[in-house]
């Protein structure tokens, strides 16, 4: 999320169900009253972030296609953000990739602008939420997503084991000890802020809402104080256990391979709860000069080994979503991390695709009316 990502790597570091097609996803979605998306039991959802603007938010339809045309196969997920700073829904975001027939995954991210990292809190802190001083923005943007009433998937403070966004715990008492909670004093600030907002969107009715707690795959600073479980609000708010797993961003870092970037995470993750379903949330890596005598991986190695592992090594995986992004960096470098950087990184990305296990239409069930109320 966002670009560039300041931080080094550190890793050596029944009702019935039924399966959208591409030619008739539209029609069967809007006949339906009330449905949710089922977990696959086999296989993993594919989707993707589209590079949707500097606000990751500018939604066309247009670049859903091409991308969906350039890789060969369509996206079950597709990812954007509504930050807070814009003070409104995003509805027609949302309708857009809905009525497209893929599940939106929304970034809900209380930040102000202009959006710029390692900034610290601005005027939409942590304390700032839990005193309830958000709670009409709050609860107006959960009206608005029941009233959408289709499903989606809403992460509240992304990767926040990180120091680069201002919800992070390090800016809210970070290693102090919170006797009262028995907690480190930064995550469990995070933890109530995050639980706040949650039983507000729950008490509008915006049932059709799938929560995910999303972090990095390794925590910045790697201290135990930030670690996931310091900030997992708990399994009554989680639907869905989210991870970001970054390759090589700039071309003096190394680009590890996909078991010492997630086998850890992966494990530290699971142990949070024993059946929720994992999303790589965003993945990615760069394009860069490859050197056969430094350490690391090329990038169209490194595209197929991940889109190899995430379904096979890691079995709570039921969905991955590749952050197709490209930024300039201050010294006039580029950082591109896009599928297309390189016609052999295209290529890689378009075989792993091709796999059936990879899903790239949502499976829907119908669910109950009274269920639904």
């Amino acid at each position: 999320m966002r670009s560039p990502k300041r931080f080094a790597i550190i890793a050596l570091v029944s009702m019935a169900s039924f399966s959208l097609c591409a030619c008739h996803k539209r029609v069967a979605a809007d006949q339906l009253n009330a449905i949710e998306v089922v977990i696959p039991e086999h296989g993993a959802y594919t989707g993707a972030f589209m590079d949707f603007g500097d606000e990751e938010d500018d939604v066309t339809l247009e670049d859903i296609e091409d991308f969906e045309q350039m890789v060969g196969k369509h996206q079950a997920i597709i990812a954007s953000s509504s930050y807070w700073g814009e003070q409104n829904f995003p509805v027609d975001n949302l309708n857009v990739i809905w009525r497209h027939g893929s599940l939106p995954l929304v970034f809900w991210s209380p930040w102000d602008k202009p959006y710029e990292e390692d900034r610290g809190p601005d005027k939409f802190s942590l304390t700032e939420i839990i005193a309830g001083r958000w709670d009409e923005y709050i609860d107006k943007w959960a009206d608005a997503a029941r009233n959408f009433g289709n499903p989606l998937i809403v992460v509240f403070g992304v990767e926040m084991n990180g120091t680069w966004f201002p919800w992070s715990g390090a800016y809210y008492g970070g290693a102090e000890w919170d006797k009262e909670h028995n907690n480190w004093k930064g995550p469990e600030v995070f933890r109530t802020a995050y639980r706040h907002v949650v039983d507000r969107v729950r008490a509008r009715g915006a049932t059709n809402i799938k929560w995910m707690f999303h972090t990095n795959n390794y925590s910045y600073p790697l201290d135990t104080w930030n670690s996931a479980p310091s900030y997992y609000p708990g399994s009554d708010y989680v639907d869905w256990l989210g991870l970001s797993v970054y390759g090589q961003q700039y071309k003096d870092e190394p680009n590890p391979d996909i078991p010492s970037l997630v086998d850890w995470p992966y494990e530290e993750m699971c142990r949070l709860d024993p059946k929720k379903p994992v999303m790589i949330a965003e993945w990615a890596t760069g394009e860069f000069p490859y050197d056969v005598n430094e350490p690391g991986m090329w990038k169209p190695e490194w595209i197929k080994q991940a889109l190899d592992l995430f379904r096979t090594r890691y079995p709570r995986v039921k969905a991955a979503v590749y952050w197709h992004e490209r930024w300039q960096n201050a010294d006039g470098s580029y950082s591109n991390l896009r599928v297309n950087s390189s016609v052999e990184s295209l290529n890689a990305y378009r075989a792993g695709v091709a796999n059936p296990d990879w899903l790239g239409n949502l499976i829907l069930r119908a669910i109950p009316l009274r269920a639904a109320k």
